[in-house]
């Protein structure tokens, strides 16, 4: 059985006010972030209340109580987007949260929740004030995808961000008709920002 606070990111906006208190004021006071050290990060992720790494996690830490809701959660050195060269081996370039839930459903609202019980009230308020640098789909995306009869790509809706911090990349794959089921929230090196979003526009 997973401990009970792994499932206040998947049943976010289900009236779980006290529960996402509880969740919070028992997170650890600091944290590893993209730019610190992987052993920074390491020792973070072990103490993080939410996270709780089954014995041999390091970076790679999943979470499944039932096949119908499953949470990850990565730290990488690699930047975002398709893998490249990789520079400094010891440093976090990217953390990655991806949920899905085909119990209640995925949004953008689920995914930055599980930002803010994460990471906490500064990462989430810079991803607040972060400035929109590009979001889709686009109705040239969405008939491309049409043309090409490819329904998992007309079905992705996402939007890259650049706070002061960090950058910030949600995604949900929203189906024509029906619930999204899955999403992922990406938080992000700002250095790493040109290659993503070239990466996104040219998918």
């Amino acid at each position: 059985m997973i401990h009970k606070r792994f499932f206040y990111p998947l049943t976010l906006g289900l009236s779980l006010v006290p529960a996402l208190c509880l969740v919070i004021l028992t997170s650890p006071k600091t944290y590893a972030l993209p730019g610190q050290a992987t052993e920074e990060v390491e020792a973070w992720i072990k103490s993080h209340p939410t996270l709780l790494p089954n014995p041999g996690e390091r970076f790679f830490i999943q979470k499944s109580d039932t096949a119908a809701q499953r949470f990850t959660f990565q730290a990488s050195v690699l930047a975002p987007g398709k893998a490249g060269f990789v520079g400094q081996r010891n440093t976090i370039r990217n953390e990655r949260i991806a949920m899905y839930d085909a119990i209640n459903g995925m949004s953008f609202n689920r995914l930055q929740e599980s930002l803010r019980i994460i990471y906490g009230l500064d990462i989430y308020q810079d991803f607040e004030r972060a400035q929109v640098i590009y979001d889709y789909p686009n109705q040239s995306a969405i008939n491309s995808a049409r043309l090409a009869k490819t329904p998992i790509r007309e079905a992705l809706q996402g939007e890259l961000r650049l706070g002061d911090r960090y950058g910030y990349w949600m995604e949900v794959a929203q189906p024509k008709n029906g619930k999204a089921y899955t999403g992922q929230m990406l938080v992000f090196l700002k250095t790493d920002l040109d290659k993503l979003e070239a990466e996104l526009r040219n998918r």
